[in-house]
C-alpha cells in the first residue's frame, strides 16, 4: 500500500467548514497529555500530505513543536464518509511553504488571522483509515 489521497477527499476536506463537516486534529504533548480541535482550514496539500493555517497559536501549536505526531478526522454523516489519517506535522513559521499554505486557506479562516501570525502546519500522510479500515499506509 501506499499513499495516495483521493479527488474525494480533496474535495470533502477542502470543503468541509463550509458544508457544515470541520476537520478535527488530535495532538499529544511530550509528556502525552491530549488535546483535541477544529480546524476550519484544513486542506489536501497535496497527494500525500495535508495542511491547515494555524492561527490559534495556542496548545496544539506547542503540542506539534513538542511531538509532531497527528490524527486528523473527518466525518461527513449524511455522506457516512468518515476518514482518520495519521501522520508526522512540520511547521512553517515562514518561508515559500507558509506562503503557499496561507495563499490556499480559505477567507474565514484568514480573516481571524487579519494580522497573518499564523503557521502553516504540513501534514505526511503515514496511515488512512476509512470507516475503521486501513486503506493506505506509507510504506
Amino acid at each position: 500500500m501506499s499513499i495516495q489521497l483521493t479527488d474525494e477527499m480533496r474535495e470533502r476536506i477542502n470543503n468541509a467548514l463550509t458544508e457544515g463537516n470541520p476537520v478535527m486534529v488530535a495532538t499529544a504533548s511530550a509528556s502525552g497529555m491530549p488535546d483535541l480541535v477544529f480546524k476550519g482550514s484544513m486542506m489536501v496539500f497535496d497527494s500525500e500530505r495535508l495542511a491547515y493555517w494555524e492561527r490559534a497559536l495556542g496548545t496544539t501549536l506547542q503540542n506539534l513543536k513538542e511531538n509532531p505526531q497527528v490524527c486528523v478526522m473527518y466525518r461527513n454523516p449524511q455522506t457516512r464518509t468518515f476518514w482518520k489519517m495519521f501522520g508526522v506535522a512540520e511547521l512553517h513559521a515562514s518561508g515559500q511553504t507558509r506562503e503557499a499554505v496561507m495563499g490556499r486557506t480559505i477567507q474565514v479562516e484568514l480573516d481571524r488571522d487579519p494580522e497573518r501570525k499564523g503557521v502553516a502546519v504540513v501534514i505526511r500522510v503515514d496511515r488512512v483509515l476509512e470507516a475503521g479500515k486501513e486503506t493506505m499506509r506509507r510504506e
